[in-house]
């Protein structure tokens, strides 16, 4: 086998350079059918690959090329081999070679690194890369995929779990007010927003629409949707006695729907943006890069921390509403982390826990720090017709 590959893949494709006099060298080769680079085309050339967002793509296409240019003992690359010879011990093997780098320093002196995020984040995409490629190549590819359950850890034993950089409700005040200076008020609106409904980054810029907050059907709630499995619940905007639940945030999201008509509530509303049409945050790709930069710019003008990213705001929220002293329930009811028969229905005992869950924070909010941001428009309950 290790004779033919040197033909296959050394000394024929040599022959045709020198016989072509080099233009061969000019055209890519294509993948051998069969061999992993031969699957990876198959996926990127697949429907399922123009469905994942622009970020997962270039991870995936870093994680492919990690294992596919990764060299074997033969001199050969994993992925000019043949899928149908692939195995659980071959992939664990090559895994484990993945799983450290090691680099010469100053001295010579050789230093191991491990990249275990890196390494599980390329068994992740060859994984994924296989099962599309069995559904679309199923005579050719096997049905039992090598990367399945390999039992990855996402840190090695002993190593503590890394923190999650959490904002305190001033921080949040500070990046608000930051944001407002530097025209961004779209971001400043969704920081709030985050902080009080527990949403990602993803969904509160790429899936929360106008018309979620306050539709004609249901104008005293605001749908917000649980971004795992597309889960709903509609949280509710003012309690039992018609008392505002969410005044701040009210107050800019009325004004957004006075401007926003349809689609996505967020958009590029500063002055000094490019297009005339204030667009999405998220780009057609479900691209965020631009808007994290955003986010590091306000961050640095607020003088915070540097570690702060949108994400912290929403573990902010989180962690007042265990501050608050939320019972179990009302954590799982405001996180939306409950079994999806009971997100079906806007269910009686879901608003009340709601609701609880919102008095506590605020009445948390209001006895350590001075509500200093306060909207305080009057905003009457109407009749709800669901």
């Amino acid at each position: 086998m290790t004779a033919v590959d040197r033909a296959e893949n050394v000394l024929l494709p040599a022959f045709d350079s020198w016989r072509s006099g080099g233009l061969t060298d000019m055209v890519p080769a294509s993948p051998v059918p069969g061999t992993f680079d031969w699957l990876v085309g198959i996926f990127k050339a697949h429907q399922k690959w123009k469905e994942i967002d622009h970020k997962t793509q270039r991870l995936y296409e870093q994680g492919l090329a990690l294992f596919a240019n990764h060299k074997l003992k033969d001199g050969s690359r994993a992925g000019s081999k043949q899928i149908s010879d692939f195995t659980k011990a071959f992939v664990d093997a090559v895994y484990a070679k993945l799983l450290v780098v090691e680099r010469k320093d100053a001295d010579g002196n050789f230093i191991k690194r491990e990249r275990r995020r890196f390494a599980n984040a390329a068994m992740a995409a060859c994984r994924r890369a296989w099962f599309v490629g069995q559904r679309a190549q199923e005579t050719i590819v096997p049905a039992i995929n090598p990367f399945s359950r390999m039992g990855l850890k996402s840190r090695a034993p002993g190593q503590p779990k890394p923190e999650t950089p959490t904002a305190t409700w001033d921080e949040l005040v500070a990046f608000r007010q930051a944001a407002r200076k530097l025209g961004y008020n779209s971001i400043g609106t969704a920081a709030l927003l985050t902080w009080e409904w527990l949403q990602r980054e993803e969904h509160v810029f790429g899936a929360f629409e106008i018309a979620h907050y306050r539709p004609k059907r249901r104008p005293n709630s605001v749908r917000v949707v649980h971004p795992k499995n597309d889960e709903e619940v509609w949280w509710p905007l003012f309690d039992e006695t018609g008392e505002l639940l969410f005044p701040e945030l009210m107050a800019e999201l009325d004004a957004i729907k006075q401007s926003v008509v349809s689609g996505l509530a967020f958009r590029r509303d500063h002055a000094h943006r490019r297009s005339h049409v204030p667009l999405p945050w998220i780009t057609e790709r479900k691209d965020l890069r631009y808007l994290r930069r955003v986010v590091k710019k306000i961050v640095a003008a607020a003088g915070l921390r540097n570690e702060l990213s949108f994400t912290s705001f929403r573990h902010g929220g989180f962690t007042e509403g265990a501050d608050s002293r939320l019972t179990d329930a009302e954590l799982r009811a405001a996180g939306r982390h409950r079994s999806n028969q009971m997100l079906i229905n806007y269910a009686k005992g879901t608003r009340k826990q709601l609701i609880e869950v919102s008095r506590k924070r605020r009445e948390e909010r209001a006895r350590t720090v001075p509500l200093s941001e306060g909207a305080l428009a009057s905003h009457p309950p109407m009749a709800d017709h669901s």
